[in-house]
């Protein structure tokens, strides 16, 4: 079953390529990996479990054991049998390189979402 449902989000992704894409940032040196770890927990702890009004429809999906080399999390809509992603951040490459993606990129939201990703990942913690 966890299987099928890598192949239906992989799937999912694929669709999601056309998408608007925004480049959060380089981080300085840092593996992608490292800077993901830090970039997730502030989006769990900033977007979703504080119960941020933005955010509160979705959960979260984190993939950062990526065998692909690159680690990311997914927001899906939250108790939706849907699991295609609307939002998709991750890193690739030593400095890391940052994206997001996704339907919620192209919405008024994609600012704040940059503007947190970036700060996260040069290791401010905060909201």
């Amino acid at each position: 079953m966890r299987i099928a449902l890598t192949v239906f989000a992989s799937l999912g992704l694929l669709a999601l390529t056309s998408c608007q894409s925004k480049e959060p940032a380089p981080a300085s040196g840092q593996s992608a990996l490292d800077v993901m770890e830090k970039v997730a927990v502030g989006a769990n702890r900033c977007w979703i479990k504080s119960g941020d009004a933005a955010f509160k429809a979705y959960e979260m999906a984190p993939e950062l054991n990526s065998f692909s080399g690159k680690p990311r999390f997914l927001l899906v809509r939250r108790g939706s049998r849907d699991i295609r992603p609307v939002l998709v951040v991750q890193a690739e490459g030593r400095p890391a390189k940052l994206s997001a993606f996704g339907p919620m990129m192209g919405e008024p939201v994609a600012g704040r979402i940059a503007t947190d990703v970036k700060r996260w990942a040069a290791s401010d913690k905060g909201c």
